[in-house]
């Protein structure tokens, strides 16, 4: 039963769930209908490449001349706008994308997010001087807000129990995959003379939005937005299509629908609305946002938006000033984080979020501290052997962040908000992110101009501090459904709520129960 399925937190005991149903016969790879859910997840999962598109790309043309050229060598303040306005953008659209994604659905809103970023991207590949490369920017930030509000909550929400955690963890993981398209084709395109080999690139930021303009309507719709919209037996048949081969009858797919039907009435029920002030009502939400707005701020302010934004700058600082050998380190540098993120969401069930969490806070902070130590004798010696050290510790450092700051953050934020708030709670995370992107992104570059390794110190220090946070706040979700983990953050207030929505149980529903007795 939906609520039941689960004791408090205070018991420290859980009932399994959904595992009783799971049939396992039904892999990922021999059922047709797994297998096509997956495609349309795939579609979803894209979403997070436009970003890392993104982020090399700009990296990337700070390398090429010939985009230097045409725009005149910015540096200083307009470096920092030309690396900020997608975020810019990105914050403008804030106010309204919880409201598109709750209001006329997950797959409606990411198709709208795509046709603004295809505006953007041809914006930006014909740019004809700064202005213009500035507003396309603006415009791709403006419509990716909608889509990356969106895909991951349809993600979690679709998917086939026994996976979503590691899909909705491949969601921020596959930043990387944009990330490298972005970084082989600026290295690949350096050969080329004239503006086309900046122009290239920007073209190619518009495959990911172009697939799901044309495909993304035919993708399902979220079961618990349909149920939210009363819409129940359109969420039935796509909970039965996906899950169970169309079988309405199925045991998973009745624990799926009477717990989902039970959680969004407990929702509704335990709170007064469900608006921005619900998000800090209750001592669930509070906790959830403390944890929601830390890990969106310590996702770039760990030390990596130094090497996602501005590494030609930190290579500067080594003595690395050779422009095919920035542009080849950065190549591989995003295979490289690509691996390890890709490989901690396949783990993430495994080992659970917070032990992944606190590993990667200690790696980070141990490589981080020893790339300050090298940049420092490095600038003091000038030492190759330092500078060489460096680009190891930045590899290792990147392997310890992205086993937990890439494929979790979206899937720990997306997973402990409730069904309600979950669009205006993973908004929130965005804010955050964009914000704390933003003034990276405009300090950055001047920290590193004016004190060069010793603003590292600031990281250490930082990261020192996030290793504290998460481990009195981080709280494990291993392997509970999405209705379960609410009960973690709000069983105390949910309990005197539980009786009611008991009585409106079906009888579907108690035949689910004998079955599982």
């Amino acid at each position: 039963m939906g609520a039941g399925a689960v004791a408090t937190q205070a018991s420290g005991v859980r009932v399994q769930g959904y595992e009783r149903f799971l049939n396992p016969k039904r892999q990922w790879y021999n059922n047709k209908r797994l297998i096509t859910l997956h495609a349309w997840i795939v579609l979803l999962l894209i979403t997070s490449s436009v970003n890392g598109f993104d982020g090399s790309l700009m990296n990337s043309f700070q390398s090429l001349s010939a985009w230097e050229d045409y725009f005149h060598k910015p540096e200083g303040s307009i470096l920092g706008l030309l690396n900020a306005i997608q975020n810019i953008g990105a914050l403008a659209a804030y106010p309204f994308a919880p409201y598109l994604t709750d209001g006329i659905g997950r797959r409606r809103t990411i198709w709208f997010g795509a046709s603004i970023m295809l505006v953007g991207v041809a914006l930006q590949t014909a740019a004809q001087n700064l202005g213009m490369f500035i507003g396309a920017r603006f415009c791709i930030g403006f419509g990716v807000t909608f889509a990356t509000n969106s895909a991951p909550l349809l993600v979690t929400e679709i998917s086939y129990p026994r996976y979503r955690a590691q899909l909705t963890s491949l969601y921020n993981s596959l930043w990387y995959s944009g990330n490298i398209i972005a970084s082989w084709t600026t290295f690949g395109t350096e050969y080329i003379s004239g503006n086309w080999s900046w122009r290239i690139p920007s073209i190619m930021q518009g495959i990911p939005p172009i697939l799901q303009f044309f495909l993304v309507l035919m993708a399902p719709e979220s079961p618990r937005w349909l149920i939210s919209k009363g819409r129940e037996e359109q969420a039935l048949k796509v909970l039965a299509y996906y899950h169970a081969d169309s079988d309405e009858q199925d045991p998973l797919v009745q624990y799926e629908f009477e717990e989902i039907k039970a959680a969004i009435y407990l929702e509704r029920e335990a709170a007064q609305n469900v608006g921005w002030k619900s998000l800090v009502t209750t001592k669930g939400n509070r906790r959830r946002m403390i944890i929601i707005v830390a890990i969106a701020w310590f996702s770039q302010w760990s030390g990596n938006g130094l090497v996602s934004y501005y590494l030609n700058k930190v290579f500067d600082t080594i003595g690395i000033t050779n422009q095919t050998i920035q542009l080849l380190i950065t190549g591989i540098l995003a295979i490289w984080n690509l691996f390890w993120s890709v490989l901690a969401s396949f783990m993430v069930e495994r080992f659970g979020r917070r032990l992944i969490f606190l590993t990667s806070a200690v790696g980070m902070l141990v490589f981080f501290t020893l790339q300050t130590i090298c940049s420092a004798r490095f600038a003091i010696t000038q030492n190759a052997s330092a500078a060489h050290a460096v680009i190891a510790f930045i590899f290792l450092f990147y392997a310890f962040f992205d086993i937990a700051f890439q494929p979790l953050i979206v899937s720990y934020t997306v997973e402990i908000l409730p069904f309600s708030l979950r669009a205006k709670g993973f908004n929130v995370f965005n804010f955050v992110l964009s914000v704390a992107l933003i003034f990276n992104q405009y300090v950055n570059p001047i920290a590193l101009q004016a004190i060069a390794w010793k603003y590292y110190i600031v990281y250490c220090c930082w990261i020192a501090f996030e290793l504290v946070f998460l481990y009195y706040m981080i709280v494990e979700t291993k392997n509970l459904s999405l209705e379960e983990i609410a009960v973690l953050f709000d069983g105390d207030d949910l309990q005197e709520h539980i009786a009611q929505p008991l009585e409106v149980l079906t009888d579907e529903k108690e035949e689910v129960e004998k079955v599982s007795a």
